[in-house]
């Protein structure tokens, strides 16, 4: 090896592979590329991390090995090592973790360097050796000896804090949660939650093994009343008291059916130790933490308690959240199946409906769809986009709705002059600013054929397809749009429907793409429709949204599907 000219780092002197380079050094060594992936690894790194070159190589090394001196997972901010490759700097350090592939922790001095291989790539050389015997490293449990430093805890309390906003889902938050404080505070977490009608339930309970989280269901599931006089620590917590610790031993001779449940659970997990936190939420408390020790022999202390407090405080402020948007999601689904009708029985008629909300709509937007019988036994179909992705636009959506099967119930009228009456009073008597709409009358003639009329006011046309294949657009009776309020005449459009076809009816939500035309996207529904025609009405209009809705698509989509019978 000789010194790089350019003084860049280490580069071969002969064209010696990276492997034999590294085989001939007599301390733990691997290289990494830009990315920080382990490329090359030799075997005293293998022996004294106890992994196999397999485990290690293609992974990312900071992921997979730097750890606190606690065990916990390091922040990459915090890595002075990564930090150093990054920068292609040559560092040397003797403070760093590694995790062993046995779960223990290896301290090391390590030292860091860039280079190039014979390719001309290039790479970081990370050299290393552990000042002691590694079957003297500590074991995970060590890491609970002593409270965390101030540097590491306020790290904790900062990722616990970045990764529970990150989501609005209950479920993940609590996995999120336990993993935060699962295996670097404790072996066990257990979280109980007050429910919507004041119960209270055993929602996780989770063990560190062998270098993963186990869940034990079989101790989850409702718990009995929380009593108003208990000395429990759970009880206290779940009343809102501060956090305290816990003596399992207390627990033999317990005060009521909770303490029963909380003596089989240590009994269950074999806790010695635990500290409980209430999870307090913006106006109640939503449950209580519960930290065990099972493995180690180190009790937790009142050092510990405010930390827990700070991580349930965290915690009880991103459960809020969650809960919240989970209420306003539900009364937005209630609200978008309510406005959306179930579709009619139409002798000879099968018919198929969707509607799939934007991502950042809550669920209810202004697409619609709908289908209803007239007096003289003609079926209306109508598919409809309110501007907007949010209650106003649902809003405004179910007043249009309303109107447009007022008058078509009322008038005897071919859709266009039915269309007419609803843009005229749009304009006075909704809050629909503007929108698209497809309104179509479908009858069966004397002879038994099917018979379609309709007007279209400033939507995209619906799609025609064959039984055998054959998919064409109906572009006839094309107008204004509506919201405009015009007198002007609307053109209708009328054919007849071939046996066994089948009519879609869709919102723009469904072909629009920033990345592609709108001719684009109509063609790629035509084909699709085209090659899915001998599907059940149902399973062609989920193949359909499958197919050709837009991948990261954040606009509604309804889609209307009417096939006529085939004799």
């Amino acid at each position: 090896m000789t010194r790089d000219t350019t003084g860049r780092g280490i580069t071969p002197a002969a064209p010696a592979s990276l492997g034999s380079l590294l085989a001939s050094l007599d301390t733990g060594a691997y290289v990494v590329d830009a990315n920080g992936a382990v490329v090359a690894v030799n075997a005293h790194a293998e022996k004294l991390l106890a992994r196999p070159a397999g485990e290690l190589l293609g992974r990312d090394a900071h992921e997979l090995l730097h750890r606190s001196r606690y065990g916990a997972s390091l922040p990459r901010a915090q890595c002075g090592m990564r930090r150093a490759y990054m920068a292609g700097r040559t560092v040397q350090s003797d403070e760093e973790w590694f995790e062993r592939g046995d779960g223990s922790l290896l301290p090391v001095s390590w030292l860091v360097t860039p280079c190039r291989t014979d390719d001309g790539a290039e790479r970081t050389l990370v050299l290393f050796h552990a000042p002691h015997d590694p079957e003297e490293t500590r074991t995970p449990g060590n890491r609970f000896g002593s409270p965390l430093p101030e540097l590491e805890r306020l790290a904790l309390l900062a990722e616990t804090t970045t990764q529970l906003t990150a989501t609005l889902d209950v479920e993940q938050a609590l996995r999120r949660l336990v993993r935060l404080v699962v295996p670097q505070l404790a072996d066990w977490a257990v979280v109980d939650l007050v429910t919507e009608r004041g119960g209270v339930r055993r929602s996780a309970v989770v063990h560190a093994q062998d270098g993963g989280l186990v869940r034990r269901e079989d101790l989850e599931g409702p718990l009995s009343p929380v009593p108003e006089d208990s000395l429990l620590p759970l009880a206290r917590a779940l009343r809102g008291v501060s956090p305290a610790l816990a003596d399992p031993s207390l627990h033999l001779r317990p005060d009521s059916l909770l303490g029963s449940e909380q003596r089989r659970l240590f009994a269950e997990t074999g806790i010695h130790s635990a500290a409980i936190a209430p999870i307090r939420g913006v106006r109640e408390v939503l449950g209580a933490l519960t930290l065990g020790r099972a493995e180690r022999p180190e009790a937790f202390t009142v050092d510990d308690l405010p930390l827990l407090e700070d991580i349930s405080r965290r915690a009880g402020l991103a459960l809020d959240n969650a809960r919240l948007y989970e209420r306003q999601r539900k009364v937005a689904e209630t609200m978008q199946r309510h406005l959306l009708p179930q579709l009619p029985h139409v002798p000879g008629l099968e018919m198929s409906a969707r509607y799939v909300a934007a991502p950042d709509a809550s669920e209810v937007g202004g697409d619609w769809y709908d289908a209803f019988v007239l007096p003289d036994g003609a079926t209306a179909l109508a598919v409809g986009d309110v501007v907007g992705h949010d209650l106003d636009a649902a809003a405004g959506m179910a007043q249009m709705r309303n109107v447009l099967r007022a008058y078509a119930w009322a008038q005897e009228e071919p859709p266009s002059a039915i269309v007419s009456r609803l843009d005229r009073a749009t304009v006075h008597i909704t809050d629909v600013t503007m929108a698209t709409l497809l309104f179509a009358r479908m009858s069966r003639t004397e002879d038994g054929r099917w018979k379609l009329v309709w007007t279209n006011a400033g939507h995209p046309p619906p799609l025609l397809v064959t039984r055998d294949g054959e998919a064409r657009y109906l572009t006839d009776g094309h107008g204004m749009l509506i919201g405009t309020g015009t007198d002007r005449p609307r053109p209708d459009g009328e054919t007849e429907l071939p046996p066994g076809a089948t009519l879609l009816f869709y919102t723009d939500g469904l072909i629009e793409e920033p990345s592609r035309s709108l001719d684009e996207g109509l063609e790629l529904l035509r084909g699709h429709a085209a090659a899915l025609a001998e599907h059940p009405p149902a399973r062609f209009t989920d193949l359909v949204l499958e197919r050709t809705r837009p991948a990261g698509n954040d606009d509604d989509v309804a889609l209307l599907t009417v096939r006529v019978p085939a004799a």
